[in-house]
Formats: structure tokens, sequence, C-alpha cells
């Protein structure tokens, strides 16, 4: 029996008209959440991101300012530009859009984001505060992975979670919210003795490693739930033979574009798993809904005591 599909999109969508709703009665209170993005430098697909962002913004009532330093800025004058945007109270979140051009130290520039509107959930105050289950920002990719299992009635507590991948940005988050809500988690890397075997032993399965189709049907426990967090552009025929041939819309797509994108999950474990999160369509439309989420939970949390309608919500 082939798995069922879990739609990102439309959960998406359900989380941004909630946010929408949230957006208007804080508008009631007299406050309007504000993201501020920084885009330093010419990289198209981090354009192609941030008008995605800028987008979102607009549909659910947030507002939203882009600052385009040029590709020769310096650390001095984006940490200069970071203090200014911590300082202004109308901007609730930062986001800094990566990579930034070679000569800035990425690291401080990060750092210096008041943590408070940190939308990334990048910063070690809170990736400290999720790990001791404080509220703070949660990163939106592992955040969106938990409202897919959540919002899909799949259960979490005391199931066998593996997580593929250890990244900063979603393997570790993503482990420490399944631990949080009470999964018994294994995090894998390219290090792991046995990967298949080890996957095999997940209820729950997430594939954030950065290799198109690398998790076949061999890492796969029978009705397991699999959720694909990778993004993947496949220009290469043999590769995209291995993962869509006789996929016939993929064909098409690939001899228009010379690219598809694939994600971490090979198509055949649809045949083996229970649930799964396609690609596109399954984790990506989560990841901007949940900086929208994010961006009105630092509203709430840094203003809040300062609204007498948001104190206690």
């Amino acid at each position: 029996m082939a798995a069922t599909i879990l739609d990102g999109t439309k959960l998406a969508g359900d989380i941004r008209a909630e946010v929408a709703a949230e957006v208007r009665s804080l508008a009631e209170a007299g406050v309007r959440p504000g993201l501020a993005v920084v885009l330093a430098g010419h990289n198209p697909a981090s354009e192609i991101y941030v008008r995605g962002k800028v987008k979102a913004c607009e549909e659910v009532g947030i507002f939203s300012e882009k600052h385009t330093p040029p590709d020769s800025a310096t650390t001095a004058e984006l940490l200069a530009l970071i203090e200014h945007l911590n300082q202004r109270d109308d901007i609730d979140g930062i986001l800094v859009q990566l990579p930034l051009p070679a000569q800035a130290d990425s690291k401080r520039i990060l750092m210096a984001v008041d943590p408070a509107k940190d939308v990334d959930g990048f910063h070690p105050m809170n990736v400290g505060f999720l790990s001791t289950q404080r509220p703070g920002l949660v990163p939106c990719t592992p955040a969106g992975v938990m409202e897919i299992l959540k919002r899909s009635h799949i259960a979490v507590a005391g199931q066998e979670a593996v997580v593929v991948g250890r990244s900063d940005i979603v393997g570790k988050p993503v482990a420490m919210l399944l631990l949080n809500a009470n999964a018994t988690v294994t995090v894998c890397h390219s290090k792991t003795g046995d990967l298949p075997a080890v996957c095999r032993r997940a209820d729950i399965l997430v594939a954030a490693i950065g290799r198109a189709g690398m998790i076949t049907r061999n890492f796969v426990k029978p009705g397991a739930t699999v959720i694909d967090v990778g993004m993947n552009k496949v220009t290469d025929l043999a590769e995209f033979q291995r993962l869509f041939a006789g996929n016939a819309r993929r064909e098409e797509t690939f001899r228009q574009k010379g690219s598809t994108l694939a994600g971490d999950v090979h198509p055949e474990v649809a045949e083996v798993a229970g649930a799964l999160t396609p690609v596109p369509g399954g984790v990506g439309p989560l990841t901007i809904a949940m900086l929208m989420s994010n961006t009105v939970k630092a509203a709430k949390l840094r203003r809040g005591s300062r609204v007498p309608a948001l104190a206690g919500k």
C-alpha cells in the first residue's frame, strides 16, 4: 500500500491563516509585528527566498522591510546595521539571509542579532532555551517538521525517532524538539556505522543530510513516517534516471529546465512508508509559514508586558 502523502502546502496555508488572525488581534491592541530582512550582495537564490518571505509578510499583515547592503559590505557596516535594527521598537524580527559576502564574518553578524528578535532561532541563547524547554524562538524548518507531525495526528511520545543529519540549522534542533515531545531520539551522520540498520528502527525518520535520494527503501521500516527535509537540485541525467525514471511529469520538467528538485528520500520509499512528505510541497512551505509565526511570537514575547491586551496571552 502506498504511503499517505503529507501535504505541506495545505498545512502551511492553515498556519498562515492562523497567523493572519493573530496579526489582526494584535492590531486591535495597537501592535503591528515587524520583520527586517538583511540581504547583502546579489545571490540569485537568496533574492528568490527573500521575495517569498516579503510576499508572505504582506499576505498575513506583518510589516516588513528589506535592507540590501552592497557586495562590498564590511563586517563593521553590517554590524552597525544589525545594531540599528536591534534598537528599533517597530522591528520584532531580524533575518540575515545567508550566505553573506565572503569578506563578512557571518558568525559575528548572526551573534549580534538581539536574541529576542532572532526569528531564525540560531542564536546560542535561543538554542539554550530550546534545550532547557524555556519559551524562545525555534528554528523555522524544525518547527515546521513538528507542525506536520502534530497536524497530521502522528504520535511522537514514546516513538523511536531517527534524525539523519546533525546540522545546527535542522538536525540538532529537530532532534531536541522530538526529545522534548517525548520521543526516543537517535541522531545519525556520516560516521554512523550501518546507517540503514539504524534508520530501520525508526517509527519517525527525518532525513536532513543534503544528498538526493540517499534514503532508499532498505532504510525504512514498513509503515514508518518519513519526513524529507532535503532540497537538492538534480542536473545530472544518470542521477535523474536513478530517482525518477518512468515519471512522465518529472521527465517533461527535466527536459524543459535541465534540472528538477529532489529530496533526500528516494521516491521508492513511498511503497514502504506509512506517511511521507513530498519534495517539493512538503517541509518547504512550512519553513516560511513558521517564520511568520515566529515574527508574531517575537512581537508577543517582546511587547506583551507593555500591551494590556497581550499580557498573559
